[in-house]
């Protein structure tokens, strides 16, 4: 249990990173002596403010997504205008700062941290030390990453160079400009936090909401597959897994409960979440039908993860969250996203054995145990599909549709159009889409003077 000394100087912290979140971007400077971490325990005691650094992260990567489906009613029902906004990807100005301001919050404390233990004497308590490091790297990182999916164009190693990224915030000081780097600076740093995460964290983490090493590898996976250099995203899919391959048994589930996977579970490898999105509520999102009956017969998932409206028969509402609640979205990292990305990168580079291997693997921790049996897919290009259905189906309501519909529309064969109908108008998002990438709040363009995101 925190003293009253630590419960004080953590809130004197959390209410200037609260001011700094949008001060750093907005050009209000609050008072830097309120309080200032001087030791490692202060140190830990940020990095353990499990509301700041692990549950509230934008939602914008999702709303926007195919997943799901609102009825008109229920859309002008929605109170926050940015949401409505991003559900029928419209052109106008995002006017909260929040989806913007939360992860930059994640990332000040995370500087914090760095600077306090950059003053410290790593041998007074090497472990300790390592573990706070590395664990501010890899929250700055996962917030960088989260803001680049949004705010940032999807990534294209022919024109990375030439597109803009998100501003690199590096140091606690809130006395310099922010300026957006180029796309390859933005992926260039995610990927520079996390392999120097990997190289301080412990292997496995013993409390809820701490990063390991199997995490940073993990994270590393999902960048680069992102990126799409599959090679790379195979390398770390395959070393999170090697030191974390624990699965879940749907089997083993309450299916009929509320929220039937547990928090915490053995398969996460990095508890994440968003903040709470109207849109994505359990009274408002109905299942897209299609994937819904994606689903085959033996499928646990079908009813671990949706459950019928009781006042709209015949449409679904998700209730599968790996936070076990229904509110926001669990965003963070699991072993089945691994096994996932480790099938996909392994067809891509020719390992088609491995791919179907992985694939069967979650399968057989996915369905019903007297309905399976294990695939047999032999052309690559078959293989590929179906691992990518598989992603999604998943991989459904965790902040990674809207990243793939980026990454796979860049492909012919996957690239995919999007089509919504509210009140009769039909609005449409075509692949490669300018509107893939949120404008940043008008508030920051107004303040700072950075180049805002065309449309």
């Amino acid at each position: 249990m925190l003293n009253m000394i630590n419960i004080k100087l953590l809130s004197g912290i959390l209410g200037l990173a609260v001011c700094t979140s949008c001060s750093g971007f907005l050009d209000v400077k609050p008072d830097q002596k309120m309080a200032i971490p001087y030791t490692l325990e202060h140190a830990d005691l940020l990095l353990n403010d499990y509301s700041t650094m692990n549950a509230s992260y934008p939602t914008l990567v999702e709303i926007g997504s195919d997943d799901y489906y609102l009825n008109t009613s229920d859309w002008l029902s929605l109170s926050d205008i940015d949401e409505r906004n991003a559900y029928v990807w419209s052109d106008e100005e995002n006017i909260s700062v929040f989806q913007w301001a939360n992860p930059y919050k994640t990332v000040y404390i995370s500087n914090q941290v760095l600077e306090v233990v950059d003053q410290v004497d790593r041998a007074t308590d090497p472990a300790l030390f390592d573990r706070v490091k590395g664990g501010a790297y890899f929250f700055r990182a996962f917030a960088f990453h989260q803001l680049a999916r949004i705010f940032a164009r999807p990534y294209n190693a022919a024109s990375a160079d030439r597109e803009l990224g998100i501003p690199l915030r590096l140091s606690p000081d809130i006395d310099y400009a922010s300026v957006r780097s180029s796309l390859t600076e933005t992926y260039d740093q995610i990927l520079a936090d996390y392999k120097l995460a990997a190289s301080l964290l412990p292997p496995n983490e013993g409390v809820d909401g701490r990063p390991s090493r199997a995490a940073a590898y993990a994270a590393l996976a999902r960048v680069y597959l992102d990126m799409a250099q599959y090679d790379m995203a195979y390398l770390y899919a395959d070393s999170a897994l090697t030191i974390h391959p624990v699965l879940l048994d749907f089997n083993t589930l309450d299916w009929n409960s509320a929220a039937p996977v547990p928090r915490f579970n053995t398969e996460v490898l990095f508890p994440a979440t968003s903040m709470l999105a109207g849109p994505l509520g359990q009274s408002f999102a109905r299942v897209d039908s299609n994937l819904y009956d994606a689903y085959e017969v033996e499928d646990l998932r079908k009813v671990v993860y949706f459950q019928e409206h009781d006042f709209d028969p015949d449409t679904y509402f998700f209730k599968g969250s790996y936070d076990n609640t229904a509110a926001g979205i669990f965003v963070g990292l699991t072993t089945g996203e691994m096994l996932l990305i480790r099938a996909e990168s392994a067809v891509r580079t020719g390992r088609d054995g491995s791919a179907l291997s992985d694939l069967n693997t979650l399968r057989r921790n996915r369905l019903q145990a007297e309905g399976f049996t294990e695939l047999q897919i032999t052309a690559p290009d078959a293989l590929l599909e179906h691992i990518i259905a598989e992603r999604r189906k998943e991989l459904i309501f965790r902040g990674l549709r809207w990243a793939d519909l980026r990454r796979l529309n860049q492909e012919p064969a996957f690239a995919k159009g999007l089509v919504r109908i509210i009140n009769g108008t039909r609005y449409e998002l075509s692949p490669n889409s300018l509107k893939y990438t949120a404008k940043i709040p008008v508030q920051v363009i107004e303040q700072t003077g950075m180049p805002q995101n065309n449309r």
